[in-house]
């Protein structure tokens, strides 16, 4: 077959690209804060990042190590001292062994759901994932050559989400290879409650399914009690994969550190992904990352107390305007509110960065079952959060 001419202007050149790197969607949340990611006026609630920076302690150990010279290649799986500080960080918090061999050290949370996809999907294989979703879920999903498939939660009349088990039951088909589940859900804020989480262990092991379980925002719970894990509830053979990223426990979205934890025996396949997804996380990065996890648990405990204060504020502003549907997360550190009636959610983000210099991320942005909601980030100081509601409720409520 002749190939086109490369002329300039002659060919859009997206055309050469595979058709699976073609399907990959545009964020909607990077479309609404491109148009006010640089006016200093704009209270910015639309990227899932808390507002305080990184604690000191962490950056010291960083510029400790980078002063010892660990400024070299590490171990694709990471650090060992890394990864058994993460088995001490898992027995401290949810009463499980997990031994070093069962993590891999991730550049970040993504690079975590998009090593668990490559290692689980094969081309046209169906992955089942509760809507509203993050979307780099589904995206990673295709990038890989895997199938999305949505399953909305049921919303009621307040706004509150839930999702029956039988409903997950009733989205699998003979292709479907994995069941995701995000809890504390982003945007939803729903948890998983543990009965529902033991029937969907022992469906997947019925079924010989896969569970990939993002559990990013588990401290992050207003009930006083940290969000269970699969991990408690699963053995080292069964087939479950937990993603979790340091990013949101202790301020460090831009670090890219995170981690995921595999069966038992499956070091060696991971350690290979490892190498050709980004041969290892910057050691120094790595050497902060354990003083993170050995001595940040009170700044985990500062963030959570201050995100309390900030939804109760949120929610008991947000809930006076008229018509506005805005339920307590359980979870999470969002709002999945429905303001108005009857605005499609990307005209109304577009609106509110306008008229109200607030901006937040559109419903829709979480897949076609967001539509109607906007999604607002309350990882921000209690003035942040009171500022927030006097300028949509400026807008909204008139």
């Amino acid at each position: 077959m002749d190939r086109p001419a490369c002329s300039p202007g002659a060919l859009d050149v997206s055309t050469l690209l595979s058709p699976r790197m073609r399907g990959i969607r545009a964020s909607q949340i990077g479309l609404v804060a491109d148009r006010g990611r640089d006016d200093p006026g704009v209270v910015k609630l639309w990227i899932g990042e808390g507002d305080l920076p990184t604690p000191p302690f962490i950056i010291e150990a960083a510029h400790r190590a980078m002063q010892a010279g660990h400024t070299r290649y590490a171990t694709s799986l990471g650090l060992p001292r890394l990864r058994e500080a993460l088995g001490a960080y898992h027995a401290r918090h949810w009463g499980v062994e997990i031994p070093p061999d069962r993590f891999t050290v991730t550049a970040g949370g993504m690079n975590a759901i998009m090593q668990a996809a490559q290692a689980l999907l094969e081309p046209g294989d169906e992955i089942v994932i509760p809507s509203p979703a993050w979307p780099n879920l589904a995206e990673a999903v295709r990038v890989t050559g895997g199938v999305p498939v949505s399953v909305p939660y049921r919303v009621d009349a307040q706004g509150r989400f839930s999702l029956p088990l039988a409903d997950i039951e009733a989205a699998l088909t003979p292709r479907t290879r994995v069941i995701m589940v995000n809890s504390p859900s982003n945007p939803t804020g729903w948890i998983m409650p543990p009965d529902e989480m033991v029937a969907l262990r022992d469906l997947a092991r019925a079924r010989g399914l896969w569970i990939l379980a993002d559990e990013v925002y588990a401290h992050f719970t207003y009930g006083g009690a940290i969000a269970p894990s699969f991990l408690q509830i699963c053995t080292e053979h069964d087939r479950l994969i937990v993603a979790n990223t340091f990013s949101k426990n202790w301020a460090m979205t831009g670090w890219r550190a995170g981690w995921l934890i595999y069966p038992k025996g499956l070091d060696g396949t991971f350690a290979k992904l490892g190498q050709y997804n980004t041969t290892s996380i910057p050691t120094f990065v790595q050497h902060a990352a354990v003083t993170a996890l050995d001595e940040g648990d009170g700044f985990i405990r500062t963030m959570v107390e201050r995100c309390g204060v900030a939804r109760t504020i949120l929610i008991e502003g947000l809930s006076r305007l008229p018509g506005a549907a805005v339920a307590p997360p359980d979870g999470a550190f969002y709002l999945m509110a429905r303001l108005v009636e009857d605005e499609a959610s990307l005209p109304l983000a577009f609106r509110l960065l306008e008229e109200a210099k607030v901006g937040v991320a559109p419903g829709t942005a979480f897949g076609p079952e967001g539509e109607g909601f906007v999604r607002i980030c309350y990882a921000i100081s209690p003035e942040l959060a009171q500022e927030a509601v006097r300028r949509l409720t400026a807008v909204l409520g008139r």
